[in-house]
């Protein structure tokens, strides 16, 4: 039985005329790093006023702990274990401890071609489709301009970019004014090619490298954290990053309104992952990227969609990557071909007062990440529960993530039924997807390749 519905986008309420697609993802934004997710420190108007015209997830979650996997699902609708893209970029042995018991299994860095993509889906429906921001899904011949989309700028195979600063030295994105900030830019990007597409709808996906790593941002905005280090904040400078992204969200946002177009316009704000725990402070949740815990998966979500979701909701129905694939589908009218599935619902019952059909969801990332910190594991979530299973020695952690958002309360051994229950479960997912999982290893003395 598979974790995630594979249920078929439904155009049946669609409306009329098919809305544009905004689609903002930030690249390793926290969960707590905006102030309408409860971080007093940090300035983020335009997002916080954008949360309040549509629904503020308050359970949304990234389809992996890691950003690759999780861009690949967003754009697939298809789970990073199914995809077989687990990691953030080749797995290589700088990522393997020495003394490991278990080795990770391959994990494709690269989008394949075979996949198809929103952008492939939405152009042959006559969308004009735009890609601004970081992509990280593979070489030049994998870039977005070869996966569905009119135009690239700045997608390629980085992680992050050289420095935020002009000149980028980012392959897709020419320079133009020395010094100028990269989000600024991307801003600037995209608003010029949404004001060339005539009465073309439009899928709009402005992917942003801010705040991953490095770490640099405009001194004007760093200027308004120093000294405010402390719960909610680690570094003035992320603080600025932070604060630069919210200012470039609102000029596009901005521009929609002044193009007459914002009441016809899907708007979607996301993160790929959650905080880096050397970034941000992403407390009450327990750690960050490339962890399992809420610190790594659980991210901020907001939806606005004129006409169909109603302003200021929450909702705290637990929700992932692969939905945001489906809504959209949904929202433009796109169906899928004969024998085609996702792993993902369309949200459109939740903006009403309707439930979705699954009732759980799951995850796989059987690797290290960079900081090595972590365990490989898989993780489902059902109702309040989470269960998280540790592939190097097969122990179960089992925590209520509502009552216990900060995961201190493991309950595997005061619940073992329930344990054994959602680890079955979880199992038969991980067969379902084909999931790629650890095998074992003798530990080895010496170079640890």
């Amino acid at each position: 039985m598979a974790c995630v519905s594979m249920d078929r986008a439904s155009a049946a309420d669609a409306p009329a005329k098919r809305p544009h697609v905004l689609l903002i993802m930030t690249d390793d934004m926290g969960w707590m790093d905006l102030h309408c997710q409860g971080n007093d420190v940090l300035r983020t108007p335009n997002i916080d006023r954008f949360a309040k015209q549509g629904v503020r997830f308050t359970h949304a979650y990234a389809a992996a702990p890691v950003c690759s996997p999780t861009r690949a699902a967003l754009i697939t609708g298809l789970a990073p274990a199914r995809l077989h893209i687990t990691q953030h970029g080749a797995d290589t042995k700088q990522f393997w401890p020495e003394d490991r018991t278990i080795q990770p299994p391959p994990s494709d860095n690269t989008l394949p071609h075979e996949r198809v993509t929103l952008a492939e889906r939405l152009k042959a429906a006559g969308y004009a489709t735009g890609f601004f921001g970081k992509w990280h899904l593979g070489e030049k011949e994998f870039y977005p301009d070869t996966q569905g989309f009119d135009v690239n700028v700045g997608g390629c195979n980085k992680g992050g970019p050289p420095t935020y600063f002009d000149p980028y030295r980012i392959p897709t994105l020419k320079d133009r004014k020395e010094g100028e900030y990269l989000s600024d830019r991307l801003a600037d990007e995209t608003i010029q090619w949404m004001g060339q597409q005539g009465d073309s709808p439009m899928f709009i996906c402005l992917w942003t490298y801010n705040p991953h790593y490095p770490f640099e941002a405009p001194e004007a905005l760093t200027a308004n954290y120093n000294g405010k280090e402390g719960p909610g904040l680690k570094n003035p400078i992320y603080g600025g990053q932070i604060e630069a992204t919210d200012v470039a969200v609102g000029r596009v946002l901005g521009a929609l309104d002044e193009m007459g177009i914002a009441d016809e316009t899907l708007v979607i704000f996301t993160s790929d992952n959650g905080g880096w725990s050397g970034a941000t402070d992403n407390r009450p949740l327990r750690e960050g990227k490339g962890f399992l815990y809420e610190g790594g998966i659980r991210v901020p979500l907001m939806v606005r969609w004129p006409g169909v979701t109603e302003a200021g909701k929450e909702d705290d129905t637990p929700v992932i990557s692969m939905d945001l694939t489906a809504t959209i589908l949904d929202a433009t009218g796109v169906d899928l071909e004969e024998g085609e599935t996702l792993d993902g619902e369309t949200l459109r019952p939740l903006f009403g007062d309707g439930a979705l059909e699954r009732d759980a969801l799951c995850w796989n990332y059987p690797h290290w990440s960079f900081h090595k910190e972590n365990r490989p594991g898989a993780a489902i979530r059902v109702g309040d529960h989470k269960l998280i299973r540790r592939y190097d020695d097969g122990s179960l952690e089992l925590f209520d993530v509502v009552a216990d958002i900060a995961e201190k309360n493991d309950l595997a051994k005061a619940k073992p039924d329930l344990a054994k229950k959602l680890n079955a479960r979880l199992q038969r997912w991980l067969e379902e997807t084909d999931a790629g999982i650890p095998t074992p290893r003798k530990p080895v003395t010496g170079s640890g390749g």
